[in-house]
């Protein structure tokens, strides 16, 4: 059974900066697209980012464009998200998943942008 453990969240001022981890098990990590979703108070969770399994294909959604990095450790099953200038918009619980996501998921790692 897959599992994702994110960690890295918290509470940052406006322009700040913040990097999530998500390590996975129980998957061939190395052969996944991995992707970084969230989900704001009362809106549908989106996707954010995802990175293809050797990294030839990277996507941003356009609100982090410029401002966010998604990156990924294959040998230590881990992906991550730099995540600078931040705002309040990006006031959300994050989390990753495989892209296609899996039905499972994991609890995720709050992020508050708030002065």
């Amino acid at each position: 059974q897959v599992q994702l453990v994110e960690s890295g969240g918290g509470l940052v001022q406006p322009g700040g900066s913040l990097r999530l981890s998500c390590a996975a098990s129980g998957t061939i990590f190395s052969l996944r697209t991995m992707a970084w979703y969230r989900q704001a108070p009362e809106k549908e969770r989106e996707l954010v980012a995802y990175i293809t399994n050797q990294r030839r294909t990277i996507y941003y959604v356009e609100s982090v464009k410029g401002r966010f990095t998604i990156s990924r450790d294959n040998a230590k099953k881990t992906v991550y998200l730099q995540m600078n200038s931040l705002s309040p918009e990006d006031t959300a619980v994050y989390y990753c998943n495989e892209r296609p996501a899996l039905s499972s998921w994991g609890q995720g790692t709050q992020v508050t942008v708030s002065s």
